[in-house]
């Protein structure tokens, strides 16, 4: 009997076989969108926190050689914290992992944003455009705060996430506000020590009382922050594991 070969499969039908239009499923997951608002709001507050801010400015009062009044903070304070709700609910959900990813995701797009802001900077501007000083004045000091933002916020945010997830490890499901408080005291203060180091040159701080208000400020507003709105945190990560397909308590 003589054995006939296998017939061969026709390949599969691809696009172009089928004449039609091909596009790509998107995953159902509210990681990237998460992650868009995430790197969104860095961006923005960094480039709000070229401006100094002075609360009480006619006020002076001080605690020995700690200057309390005026409160002295940046124009990215009431934003900025948003940034570590965010990572928070990242790292309960999707762990360090992801959080450490998503981090890096910022940390590309702060970086592209201050090489572009370089960039205009040094073009040569049209005889028409007046407002090249207004632009160097704003601006220009926004490459040395994205880059305090940057150190900052790549120190703080995995540090941030690493204790949450560590904690969690141990505590599973439960204690959530400890990890959240827990893992912002720290995340927090790496990011506004190291932030403030940087940009205080840049938004005319210059003296050693006037440094330590800054840092004083930003750390216990920004843990203050994650306090207050810590009900609304709950609300969104027991909403987001609910609905998350591959979350798996």
């Amino acid at each position: 009997m003589t054995e006939h070969a296998p017939t061969p499969k026709p390949p599969a039908a691809g696009p172009e076989a089928t004449g039609h239009a091909a596009f790509a499923h998107v995953a159902r997951s509210y990681y990237p969108g998460i992650v868009a608002l995430f790197t969104t709001v860095l961006i923005i507050s960094n480039i709000c926190a070229t401006k100094g801010v002075a609360f009480f400015g006619d006020s002076d009062l001080a605690i020995g050689s700690l200057q309390v009044l005026p409160i002295l903070t940046d124009g990215g304070f009431f934003l900025f914290p948003l940034a570590y709700i965010l990572g928070d609910v990242l790292s309960e959900v999707y762990g360090f992992a992801a959080t450490r990813r998503a981090v890096l995701f910022g940390f590309g797009a702060v970086a592209l944003a201050a090489l572009c802001f370089w960039i205009t900077g040094l073009l040569p501007p049209a005889e028409f455009y007046e407002n090249q000083a207004a632009f160097d004045a704003v601006l220009g000091v926004v490459p040395r705060i994205l880059l305090a933002g940057l150190a900052g916020y790549l120190v703080g945010q995995l540090l941030n996430s690493y204790v949450l997830v560590r904690i969690k490890e141990r505590t599973k499901e439960k204690y959530l506000w400890a990890r959240l408080i827990g893992s912002t005291v720290v995340g927090e203060f790496a990011d506004t020590l190291i932030f403030c180091a940087i940009a205080a040159g840049a938004i005319g701080i210059s003296t050693w009382t006037d440094f330590a208000n800054y840092v004083i400020v930003g750390f216990l507003w920004k843990t203050l922050v994650e306090i207050v709105v810590m009900p609304v945190t709950y609300r969104v990560i027991a909403h987001v594991k609910k609905h998350e397909p591959s979350y798996a308590a």
